[in-house]
């Protein structure tokens, strides 16, 4: 039996209902991941008739966005059954990101697997935002290349940029960049020569982290610190679209240091990577701040350690905040944080047993995410990849050559 649409005063025309059933089965295959799935689960899954599944299928299989890839597991009668999965050549999405001492560009394919990976050098601080943009357009231009050798077709792309975003394009305010109203994806989209997108880092970070390796988890926080330290929410094995991200700008102390977004007392003059590597007595022009904060720690500088422990305190100050509204059991130390999951736990978790009213009986687990400094660029290139996951209409209604 066929599904009915929502009733909406307006008859449904029998290419919207062929549309809605393909996005209906097509979700399934997506939601299977690479697990293959039979025509008859499908059938199952979706209340469809067999004949419509089969229909559906063929011009899915057509249209290059699934393949035939068994057996799927057996039925009642333990006969095999041909499987389906999503097909990894075909649409591709493309994700940008800016890390503090460089640039990368990944693409990934519809099964969200990693295709390219590329990097390069950050221009400096001091450079105007558009000088920036050309380099990741350059990049953007040779992983659109990179695609097409791999039987890919970038569909669309997404720059994750530290700080809050206005209309999926502009970029409010980045300190950490130096950035003010920034409209990053018109600049980007007329260097590119295609539509760019622009997300909040910590919340495509948090996509990534939980689509890769967190999708075990059902209810966590991903806290990334790469440049402005950010955070998102994943709620009942979804990302909380609603949320911000701007972790760096709750207050930990009210007597603090006065911080580039003009309050004081930010977590983020406490525990950004280039402020723990200051308060070491490190270079905080350091590119790999991250990496630098490491080379101190096994060298046994004697400042390192306290540097580490005041970031942990702020880190679970502000994180205790956030979880005493926000019912989650796990941090992911995500970003450049992940290097540094060894020394920061303890004192996360010290502060959080503290002040989380609900760790008393249910404890929080802090560990590091599995993506670690790549998942923003990663997470980019999955939601732009999404508008084809969600709706393979956009695929089948392109113009062909």
């Amino acid at each position: 039996m066929h599904r009915v649409a929502p009733t909406t005063g307006t008859p449904i025309r029998q290419d919207g209902l062929r549309a809605h059933n393909l996005s209906l089965t097509f979700q399934q295959i997506v939601d299977a991941r690479q697990t293959a799935i039979s025509r008859s689960d499908l059938a199952a899954g979706t209340g469809l008739t067999r004949p419509t599944i089969s229909r559906i299928v063929d011009e899915l299989l057509t249209a290059g966005l699934i393949v035939e890839a068994g057996p799927a597991r057996s039925g009642g009668s333990g006969r095999p059954r041909v499987g389906l999965s999503l097909a990894r050549t075909g649409p591709a999405g493309l994700g940008l990101d800016i890390r503090a001492g460089t640039l990368s560009a990944c693409v990934v394919d519809l099964t969200g697997a990693v295709r390219h990976l590329d990097f390069a050098p950050r221009p400096g601080r001091d450079v105007p935002p558009e000088a920036t943009l050309e380099s990741l357009a350059g990049m953007a231009r040779r992983a659109v290349r990179a695609a097409a050798d791999a039987d890919l077709t970038v569909v669309g792309a997404t720059f994750a940029a530290p700080g809050p975003i206005q209309n999926t394009s502009l970029v409010r305010f980045a300190p950490s960049l130096g950035w003010h109203d920034v409209d990053a994806g018109r600049i980007l989209s007329r260097l590119v020569g295609s539509p760019v997108t622009v997300g909040n880092d910590a919340a495509l970070s948090t996509l990534a982290e939980l689509y890769a390796g967190a999708a075990d988890l059902r209810n966590f926080v991903c806290v990334s610190g790469e440049f402005d330290i950010g955070a998102g929410i994943v709620l009942d094995g979804g990302p909380h679209r609603g949320s911000r991200g701007y972790l760096g700008h709750v207050m930990v102390d009210s007597t603090g240091p006065p911080c580039a977004c003009g309050a004081t007392g930010c977590l983020q003059s406490y525990a950004g990577l280039r402020e723990i590597l200051v308060a070491a007595g490190g270079d905080g022009s350091a590119p790999a701040p991250a990496v630098a904060i490491d080379a101190m720690v096994t060298a046994g500088s004697p400042a390192i350690p306290a540097a580490l422990d005041r970031a942990a305190r702020a880190l679970g100050v502000a994180l205790s905040a956030l979880l005493n509204l926000v019912e989650v059991d796990t941090v992911l130390l995500g970003g450049g944080y992940s290097l540094l999951a060894s020394w920061l736990t303890e004192g996360i978790e010290r502060e959080i047993r503290d002040r989380v009213l609900s760790a008393r009986w249910t404890p929080v687990q802090v560990r590091p995410a599995p993506l670690g400094p790549d998942a923003a660029v990663i997470g980019a290139a999955l939601q732009a990849i999404d508008t084809v996951r969600r709706d393979p209409n956009r695929w089948l209604a392109r113009p062909t050559p």
